[in-house]
């Protein structure tokens, strides 16, 4: 009895207590944070090799994994007409050495069950405990006795050449390419993207001669994380790095470059883009090791480096995009602030306008102190996650090191970050984020973009292409009296004039390509004056197209379809063999539109307008007359999308010149195809082009 009665007082003097703490909360107050807590971050354990290289250990044993990560600490390089060689010699770098070939460094990796990775400036490994002698062993045969070979080089080079065609039809890729090209100006390494120039002048030789300067121990940091004691690294450490060998590294030094004295705008014309990619920004002064890093990186996130104001104001308030984002870099020798997004043509220069709004809006207001404790618990919680992760806490070692960092950076970040007042967030603002001083680069629609574009720069507006090469505009203006019709006749005296093409009652192009590792055949079959069959094969599947001259079919797996409305319109104008000929006879009109840049030469621009209102794109390349490209819309589940084919590599056939390289932009996929044949006047039989019913 007497303990339920101390329990009855006990359970009534907390719930008086309750009582009397609710009458005194004022809700209308917001409660102060209470102090930032005290992170417990160990120390790695670190030693020095005599060649130089630094090791750091974080012992961690709740699994029985072990990672390495090798990082060279070199100067930024200016690769100039090679531009991409560094990239490609760090790919190199995986692909042989001078004990074993790829294939068996691979299997030899997959034996154990292990992770191998290599760039040009770092080298991550990592299996389980037992097989780390192994896995260092083979990481320091890559590390010191890499072997650069021609065929490595040359399949390196084609998937490069595969990815440069696929970056040209990738907006936001467009966008970084010409960011750093006006950000960081010419001459400095920051501002450089390969190029299909570039490549080809990438060599074995000036791959190993990267590897050779550059790859050495003595600006390097190993970090080792995983079940493993520092007297274990030590001694593996020791027997398989030791022999790499130290050697002076070449230094460089650039000049710092600077945000525009007024705000300027960069183009790059996409004529078939319906959105709008948007970058505002500009180059800032922030190494790592400044005292401003902080307060800039709150300030940062508050406009845009979490779902915040730009995301609040772009996407919620006005509906223009999905998501808008800002980054602030830091770096030794130059960082940026940038802001990214995508929006519709028709809105471009209202996102424009609200992006360099809330840039204005953060400089000059003070920061609610609702919004500033948001952005703070926001960059707590992610730094508290990063915890998580042990590689976590050796790169931390490492950029204390390495970035010349106060020794209790990390241990002292979330208090330092707590304490970041309104008016530090409105200092760093004024100081990183320039309004009035940003490049405003846009990859989209010239015609429908340009002259809204011109209100927020007192400047003319640059013009630049996909490569981030200057236009010059005016040089690109149709000449005076030209018609479509004279392009179009030209074009075809250059491929072998109206009466050999007239000799062409049927026609058969073989091409093939490989996707993925497997090859993919194209047959197509035409005959005069309008019939038409495509098979498409890959991987033992087959995909038929069938123009019998009114109707128009496809057959694919999942059954057989009807083509119907404007697609049926371009695939009876595919499938007529003189449809420039007589564009008349086709009620099709045709309009010259413009002079663009196609591969880096001049270009006539050709609308073709079908009946339905279809409308064709078709580009002639001014010099030769021949085509170099065609470009049409479809529709897709995910909404309107615009495919290109490019046209090269032109050869003769019969008094014909046929291109032998065909290139299709799928959207983010590009199929460069190989044409192995062209068969004219074989006497297709019209069975060939019977649709069933």
């Amino acid at each position: 009895m007497k303990n339920l009665n101390f329990k009855i007082v006990a359970v009534l003097l907390i719930l008086i207590s309750g009582f009397s703490v609710a009458q005194k909360l004022d809700r209308s107050v917001v409660p102060q944070p209470g102090p930032a807590p005290v992170i417990n971050i160990p120390d790695a354990q670190t030693f020095t090799l005599k060649n130089g290289l630094k090791v750091f250990v974080v012992p961690n044993n709740k699994l029985p994994l072990v990672a390495f990560n090798l990082i060279v600490d070199r100067d930024p390089i200016l690769e100039k007409e090679n531009a991409g060689y560094i990239s490609v010699a760090g790919q190199l770098m995986r692909t042989g050495t001078t004990t074993r070939t790829k294939d068996q460094i691979d299997n030899e990796i997959d034996l154990i069950g292990a992770t191998l990775n290599a760039s040009s400036s770092s080298i991550y490994a990592s299996s389980l405990k037992k097989n780390v002698p192994k896995l260092l062993e083979l990481m320091s045969d890559i590390t010191i006795n890499a072997k650069f070979k021609q065929d490595e080089l040359d399949k390196i080079l084609q998937r490069t050449k595969s990815g440069l065609a696929a970056r040209k039809e990738n907006p936001d890729q467009i966008s970084q390419v010409v960011r750093k090209k006006v950000y960081y100006g010419e001459g400095h390494p920051y501002s450089e993207s390969e190029t299909e120039s570039s490549v080809k002048n990438i060599t074995l030789e000036l791959c190993q001669n990267y590897y050779n300067n550059f790859f050495r121990p003595n600006i390097s940091y190993l970090a080792v994380v995983g079940d493993i004691t520092l007297k274990e690294a030590q001694e593996l450490v020791e027997k398989y790095f030791s022999k790499w060998e130290a050697k002076d590294v070449p230094k460089f030094s650039f000049n710092q470059p600077t945000a525009p004295i007024v705000s300027k705008i960069s183009l790059v014309d996409r004529p078939n883009s319906v959105q709008s990619t948007i970058v505002v920004g500009h180059p800032i002064n922030l190494p790592r090791n400044s005292p401003d890093v902080l307060k800039a990186s709150v300030t940062n996130t508050i406009l845009g480096g979490g779902v915040f104001r730009l995301f609040e104001n772009l996407r919620e308030k006005h509906g223009y995009t999905y998501g808008a984002y800002s980054m602030l870099g830091t770096d030794e020798l130059v960082g940026h602030f940038s802001v990214f997004t995508s929006t519709r043509n028709e809105v471009t220069d209202s996102a424009v306008g609200q992006i360099l709004f809330e840039m204005k809006r953060i400089r000059n207001e003070a920061v609610p102190e609702d919004e500033l404790q948001k952005a703070i618990n926001y960059m707590s919680g992610s730094f508290a996650l990063s915890l998580e992760n042990p590689q976590t806490i050796a790169n931390f070692a490492v950029n204390i090191d390495r970035y010349k960092l106060p020794k209790n950076f990390y241990k002292d970040y979330l208090k330092n970050i707590s304490v970041i007042t309104s008016e530090d967030v409105k200092a760093a603002a004024a100081k990183f984020i320039r309004p009035d001083n940003s490049h405003i680069i846009v990859v989209g629609k010239a015609a429908e973009i340009a002259d809204k574009l011109k209100r927020f720069s007192v400047t003319k507006i640059d013009y630049y292409d996909a490569d981030g090469n200057k236009v010059d505009i005016a040089a690109l203006k149709i000449p005076a009296g030209l018609t479509a019709k004279e392009v179009i006749d030209r074009h075809l005296v250059a491929i072998g004039g109206r009466e050999n093409i007239l000799k062409i009652k049927d026609k058969t192009t073989k091409m093939s390509t490989t996707f993925n590792g497997m090859k993919l055949n194209i047959e197509l079959l035409q005959k005069a004056p309008n019939k038409l069959k495509q098979t498409t094969s890959f991987s033992g599947q087959e995909q038929v197209t069938i123009f019998d001259g009114e109707r128009g079919i496809q057959k694919t797996m999942m059954g057989t379809q009807e083509v119907l409305g404007k697609e049926l319109e371009v695939f009876k104008a595919e499938a007529s063999m003189d449809l420039l000929l007589d564009l008349e006879k086709h009620n099709v009109k045709a309009e010259l539109k413009s002079m663009e840049k196609i591969g880096g030469k001049d270009a006539y621009k050709i609308e073709l307008v079908f009946p339905l209102g279809t409308i064709v794109a078709q580009y002639f390349d001014v010099e030769s007359g021949l085509k170099v490209r065609d470009v049409k819309e479809v529709e897709t589940p995910q909404g309107p999308m615009s495919i290109s084919t490019d046209y090269s590599d032109y050869k003769e056939i019969e008094g014909i010149k046929f291109p032998s390289v065909v290139k299709q932009n799928l959207g983010p996929m590009v199929f460069e195809m190989k044409v192995d044949s062209v068969l004219i006047n074989t006497g297709l039989s019209d069975n060939l082009f019977v649709i069933t019913k």
